[in-house]
């Protein structure tokens, strides 16, 4: 009879794991997917307007730009169809996502060549094509959460060091914007996989010094490379990327807390 019940209720546990643990990619998966469908309109629009005075000041390379958009779309599109699956090279679904982001590649590069000041532009569709491969390879090696932490920080180390100008002097309340948002997002996306991946779980003093080292040690390697290329590293932009940091580090606290609080109140 307890063995019997033990494993009813090894049983029962077990199922509200996986309960939570369907819920939780299910929310996952809802906020990726509105994610995309900002995004890719936003990614249209912004492709087929001429381009900006600001951004012809801040001569951001072109291929860039384009790697990344491409980069950062694949992954929306892999994860919202697929989010707890890595890319498979045998099975259909990454293909499908190629012919996707190929046929709009190409419908992308034929529209620009309307629009005044852009042209279409064979080698734009070739690092488009890469920034999708790349995307998919990642995400062929990582789940969900590192290849987050891995395009966010492509992305954060990019548009920092791509742009000849300084973007503080063009645009400093989008840079500051930028900063704390970006490394904030970096830092979640290293948290959750310490949760998920690694089973560790705030506030413990272990658990913090992981959460913090790698977004402190990413920071400080960013604004290294910036000095080495002979860009302006300001200490504002330190302080606000130190800032996102923080918050993204003290919210996770906060929240479990009050669900350690809660679960107290409810035993």
């Amino acid at each position: 009879m307890c063995r019997t019940s033990s494993l009813g209720s090894r049983e029962k546990t077990d199922q509200g794991r996986g309960a939570k643990n369907a819920m939780f990619l299910s929310r996952q998966q809802k906020f990726i997917i509105i994610t995309l469908i900002i995004y890719w309109p936003a990614l249209f629009i912004f492709a087929h307007i001429p381009i900006p005075e600001l951004v012809r000041q801040a001569d951001v390379s072109d291929k860039y730009v384009h790697f990344l958009a491409y980069l950062i779309l694949t992954f929306l599109l892999w994860v919202a169809a697929f989010p707890d699956k890595k890319v498979n090279w045998r099975k259909p679904a990454a293909w499908w996502i190629i012919l996707v982001v190929v046929l709009y590649g190409v419908f992308d590069e034929v529209l620009q060549s309307f629009v005044a000041g852009r042209s279409c532009d064979i080698r734009d569709f070739i690092v488009d094509l890469a920034g999708t491969l790349t995307g998919l390879i990642l995400l062929s090696f990582f789940s969900f959460q590192p290849a987050l932490v891995i395009i966010t920080g492509i992305t954060i180390f990019g548009l920092t060091n791509v742009t000849r100008a300084n973007i503080a002097d063009l645009l400093p309340l989008t840079n500051t914007a930028f900063n704390l948002c970006a490394y904030a997002i970096f830092t979640l996306g290293w948290i959750h996989y310490l949760y998920s991946c690694l089973k560790l779980m705030a506030p413990t003093p272990g658990w913090l010094i992981k959460a913090l080292t790698l977004p402190a040690g990413f920071l400080l390697s960013v604004k290294l490379v910036s000095l080495f290329l002979g860009r302006s590293v300001t200490v504002t932009d330190v302080i606000v990327s130190a800032v996102g940091i923080a918050a993204a580090v003290g919210t996770t606290i906060v929240i479990a807390l009050f669900r350690r609080l809660s679960r107290q109140k409810l035993a």
